[in-house]
């Protein structure tokens, strides 16, 4: 690997990698990255704001996320836009407003804040808008340590039980192929010496950052990862980590990203078994490169999703409201994606079948040729027994016109308006949002804290 770190390279070194500073490149040998693999610990407790909202990432459990990392946001009413705290605040509120949604992302970048006090702005957000558990984008130390400042505020923690559990995470994203840039390094250092999250995630697309074919794309993504976690354990042996794989394909004629491809699928369903040979719990991703939310979004998202839920992944990502591959986050996109999201959910459910479910009350007590519409079985059941739908309409052709024609599209906007306008933050003491107000002022009358 090329390591562009000083630290880190020493780092390696010390474990007893072979390094050439001149070159900065780091020969990584298997003895550290078994040492590293075993050293990382196969389940993790993410904790949220509240103990309900805590989530444990380990092989066989799956926790979904919203698309993340946006420049730009969309809507029906004001259009593709660059993306705003305002657009920020109104997403969060959207996540914390579903269940199915188990994480907090960084939706859209708030681009009409500066750069050196944006992770202010946007974590005072997510710690006032959300309970759930919020992510920080590794941009250097010093912007690391603000924001786990902030964390330990909000949270009403001292440094130590900040680092007793994971409170935040933070994606690591290795520039492929075979390179770990600064930032990334000085994340994957910070994050595992307070003890929290770090997500490895190589994004490897196939003929552009990672060879064309399937199996060479895999070899490439879990290599990096390998030695990216190693890194973290390193530097902090036994501190949580994910093992991540981002890997899709491009157009070859215009070097696009693609997403819901049928490489996509195979190079997921791959991760996923090399992910259950280490036993961490890993990342996947879907995704979608359609330019609105049509039915080619709506079957890229769903086809990436399948790879990755099929073969067990941990953490999904880019679940919901994802479009133009990652460029842009769209708002009636996160609601019809969602209805998705908690099809799967409920597909991952268990199914009784015991001897309530196997109905044989219900098979006695209506004829031949009757109906079970009203029987006592499907009475006492229907409420809880099908997944809900929140866009969906299920309606006869004739009522669904006189209801007005709306399509998909237009009963998602109804929908993330009137969750906006019924939103009620989770609670947060006003003293400590008042010291965590007077941080962010302080810190910003001193400069801020500007990204490495």
């Amino acid at each position: 690997m090329k390591v562009l770190s000083k630290d880190a390279r020493r780092l390696y070194r010390q474990a007893g990698a072979i390094v050439d500073e001149e070159s900065c490149m780091v020969r990584i040998g298997r003895e550290i990255v078994r040492e590293s693999i075993d050293s990382a610990p196969r389940s993790i407790l993410l904790k949220g704001g509240d103990a309900k909202r805590d989530v444990k990432l380990e092989l066989g459990m799956l926790a979904i996320q919203t698309g993340a990392g946006a420049p730009h946001a969309t809507d029906l009413d004001r259009g593709r836009r660059p993306g705003s705290l305002e657009d920020f605040a109104e997403l969060i509120k959207l996540t914390q407003s579903f269940d199915i949604f188990h994480m907090l992302n960084p939706l859209v970048e708030a681009q009409d804040v500066p750069t050196h006090e944006r992770h202010y702005r946007v974590n005072r957000v997510q710690l006032s808008l959300s309970d759930k558990a919020p992510f920080v984008y590794s941009r250097g130390t010093a912007q690391v340590e603000d924001c786990f400042e902030m964390f330990r505020i909000a949270r009403g923690l001292d440094a130590e039980d900040f680092k007793r559990a994971p409170r935040c995470f933070t994606i690591i994203n290795t520039n492929s192929p075979r390179q770990l840039d600064v930032s990334m390094t000085q994340g994957l250092v910070d994050f595992a010496r307070c003890g929290q999250l770090s997500i490895v995630t190589p994004f490897c697309l196939m003929g552009a950052m990672a060879p064309l074919t399937v199996a060479g794309a895999l070899v490439l993504s879990h290599a990096e990862a390998m030695a990216a976690i190693a890194l973290n354990q390193i530097a902090k042996p036994g501190a949580p980590v994910c093992y991540g794989a981002f890997i899709s394909n491009v157009d070859m004629k215009s070097g696009a990203p693609a997403f819901g491809t049928p490489e996509q699928v195979k190079a997921n369903l791959g991760s996923g078994q090399l992910a259950r040979k280490l036993g961490l719990p890993w990342r996947c991703s879907t995704g979608a490169a359609g330019a609105v939310n049509d039915a080619q979004a709506a079957n890229e998202t769903q086809m990436g999703a399948w790879g990755a839920i099929l073969a067990g992944a941990t953490v999904l990502v880019h679940g919901a409201g994802w479009i133009e591959g990652g460029l842009t986050l769209s708002y009636e996109k996160l609601i019809t994606d969602l209805e998705v999201m908690q099809m799967f959910a409920e597909l991952c459910a268990e199914t009784p079948a015991d001897d309530a479910a196997l109905a044989m009350d219900a098979l006695a007590e209506i004829a031949p040729g009757g109906h079970f519409f009203g029987a006592k079985h499907t009475m006492s059941r229907y409420r809880t027994a099908f997944y809900e739908p929140v866009v969906a309409d299920w309606s006869n052709f004739g009522s669904w016109t006189e209801k007005g024609c709306l399509d998909a599209n237009a009963r998602a906007n109804a929908i993330w308006k009137r969750k906006l306008d019924e939103f009620e933050a989770p609670f947060l003491d006003g003293d400590r949002l008042a010291q965590l107000d007077e941080f962010i002022s302080c810190r910003i009358q001193q400069g801020g804290a500007p990204p490495v």
